[in-house]
C-alpha cells in the first residue's frame, strides 16, 4: 500500500505544485505581488476541503449498516475509478497546454482588478487533484502505511515542485506523467475490482455471497464453487462463484497480499466478477492510454525537428587576414627572400 499510496500523492501532489507554480510565476511577471496572498488563500482552501472529504468518508460511514457501507465504498470506488481514467486521459491530451490555458485565465483574472477570480483559479485547481487523491485514498484510509504513504509523496512533490519554480531541477514531464498515468492505470482496475467485490458483498451485484440459485454451489456440500475445473462441468463456477481462493497458503493480511492488492489489485480471493471486470478494464483502457502516449511522444520528436530544420544556419565565420606588425611577428612570418641594400646616389 504504501508504495502506490506514495506514486498517487506524488503524482497528484505534483500537478497540484505545478499549477501554484505557475500562478505564482505568471503574478510575479506581471508585477502582481498585491494578488498572491489571494492564490495562497485559495490553496488553503482547497487543501482543507479534500481533508473534510476525507474525514467525512472515512468516519461518516462508521454509524451505517454494513451493507449500506459497502454499497457507499462500491459506488464511491467506481466514481474514483471514472476519475482516475478521464484524468490520466485529459492530462496526456491536455497537460502540454496546461501552462498557457493558466495564464490566460489568469490574466484575464488580474484584468478584473480585485484578484479573488485568480484565487478561485486557484481553488479549483488544486481541489479537483485534491478530490482525486481523496478518491483514490478513501478506501485505504483506515491503514496506516497507506496514509503515510500518501504524505511522503505529497510532500515529496512539493518539494520537487519548489525546485521546478527556483530552476534547480528540470523534470521531462511528458515521460514522468506517461508512466506514473500507466500506473494509476493498473491501480485504478484494483480499485474498480474492490468496488466490485463491496458490491458484490452488500448483493447489490449477483456474486459468491448471493446465495441460492444465483452463486453457483457443491451440491454436496453447498460450497461456493472454485476455479475452472470445480463442481459438475467445466467453467462451473463462472460467473458468479470464486475465480480463485488462495487463502490456505497466502495469508490475507500479510505482506505480500497487500503489496498486491496496493499496486496491481489482487487479494488471494476473488470472484470471477471481479477478475473479469478488472482484466476488461485494463485491456481496454491501458492499450489506448499507451498509444496515446506514444503519438504523443512522436508529436513531441516531430515538433523538434520541424523547429530545428526552420531555425536558419549562420555559416561559421571566416577569419580576418591582417599583415602581421612587428609586436606579432613569428619566424614563420619573417619573408625569407633577400632584399638589396639602397645606394647613395
Amino acid at each position: 500500500m504504501f508504495l502506490a499510496s506514495f506514486l498517487i500523492g506524488l503524482r497528484e501532489g505534483l500537478e497540484a505544485a505545478l499549477i501554484v507554480g505557475i500562478l505564482v510565476a505568471f503574478i510575479h511577471k506581471r508585477g502582481r505581488n498585491d494578488v498572491l496572498a489571494r492564490v495562497w488563500w485559495g490553496v488553503g482552501l482547497a487543501i482543507g476541503l479534500s481533508l473534510a472529504l476525507g474525514a467525512i468518508f472515512t468516519f461518516g460511514a462508521y454509524g451505517l449498516s454494513f451493507e449500506t457501507q459497502e454499497i457507499i465504498g462500491g459506488l464511491m470506488s467506481l466514481f474514483a475509478v471514472a476519475m482516475v481514467t478521464w484524468m490520466v486521459f485529459w492530462m496526456m491530451k491536455t497537460g502540454h497546454r496546461m501552462k498557457s490555458e493558466l495564464e490566460s485565465s489568469a490574466a484575464s483574472a488580474l484584468a478584473i482588478g480585485s484578484g479573488w477570480t485568480i484565487a478561485w483559479i486557484a481553488f479549483l485547481s488544486v481541489g479537483r487533484e485534491g478530490l482525486e487523491t481523496t478518491l483514490m485514498l478513501w478506501g485505504w484510509a483506515t491503514q496506516p502505511e497507506a496514509l503515510l504513504g500518501a504524505l511522503v509523496g505529497i510532500l515529496a512533490a512539493c518539494a520537487l515542485g519548489y525546485l521546478v519554480y527556483r530552476g534547480m531541477l528540470r523534470i521531462n514531464f511528458s515521460t514522468f506523467f506517461a508512466f506514473t498515468g500507466a500506473f494509476l492505470i493498473i491501480v485504478a482496475a484494483g480499485i474498480l475490482a474492490y468496488g466490485i467485490h463491496d458490491l458484490q458483498e452488500a448483493a447489490v451485484l449477483p456474486g459468491p455471497f448471493s446465495g441460492a440459485p444465483i452463486t453457483p454451489t457443491d451440491p454436496l456440500t453447498g460450497n461456493v464453487l472454485v476455479g475452472l475445473t470445480d463442481g459438475p462441468f467445466w467453467m462451473a463456477a463462472y460467473p458468479f462463484g470464486w475465480a480463485f481462493d488462495l487463502t490456505a497458503f497466502i495469508d490475507p493480511t500479510g505482506i505480500w497480499a497487500t503489496l498486491a492488492k496496493g499496486t496491481i489489485g489482487f487479494t488471494p480471493q476473488m470472484s470471477w466478477l471481479e477478475v473479469t471486470i478488472w482484466a476488461i478494464y485494463l485491456a481496454v483502457v491501458l492499450p489506448r492510454f499507451l498509444s496515446q502516449a506514444r503519438a504523443n511522444r512522436r508529436a513531441v520528436q516531430a515538433a523538434r525537428a520541424e523547429k530545428a530544420a526552420a531555425t536558419p544556419t549562420e555559416p561559421a565565420p571566416v577569419p580576418a587576414t591582417t599583415a602581421p606588425t612587428p609586436e606579432h611577428t613569428t619566424s614563420s612570418d619573417v619573408s625569407l627572400t633577400p632584399v638589396p641594400e639602397r645606394t647613395a646616389s
